[in-house]
């Protein structure tokens, strides 16, 4: 038998697929990290503006505890249980904020002087009463 052989045989094989996703999954969180720990922090924040760099530590520390919930979960420890829980809600709670503060900057802004302009040319206003310009007589009895 080779060594193949002998780890096929140590857990179902119905979770074969389970763990060859999971295996690739790992691969990509360790490139991921090793392309963010190339760049020094302090330059990276330079690069950014302060929502970008709050998106950045949001993501960084849900990352991390995303990865302890998984290590609770592979050590027979239920991360239901676990204060890991509340603190990956409270990330989200402040990702929810950085949100929509940024589809508060995006959203459109508007401009009052040219709002009051395009309002004010639609009203129709009354001319004046000694004003005729009209060109055509008023139909009617003419009063004397």
């Amino acid at each position: 038998m080779s060594q193949d052989d002998n780890n096929m045989e140590e857990y179902p094989t119905e979770i074969n697929d389970y763990l060859t996703a999971f295996e690739k999954s790992l691969g990509s969180v360790d490139e991921m990290l090793k392309t963010m720990m190339s760049v020094s922090r302090s330059d990276l924040l330079q690069k950014l503006d302060p929502l970008e760099q709050a998106k950045l530590d949001l993501v960084s520390v849900y990352t991390l505890n995303s990865m302890f919930w998984v290590y609770l979960a592979t050590q027979g420890i239920n991360p239901k249980e676990h204060p890991v829980k509340q603190e990956l809600e409270r990330i989200r709670t402040y990702m929810n904020k950085v949100k929509e503060i940024a589809d508060k900057k995006k959203a459109s802004k508007l401009d009052k002087g040219a709002a009051s302009r395009f309002v004010k040319n639609a009203l129709w206003e009354p001319k004046a009463e000694n004003e005729h310009t009209s060109k055509t007589p008023a139909k009617g009895k003419k009063r004397q």
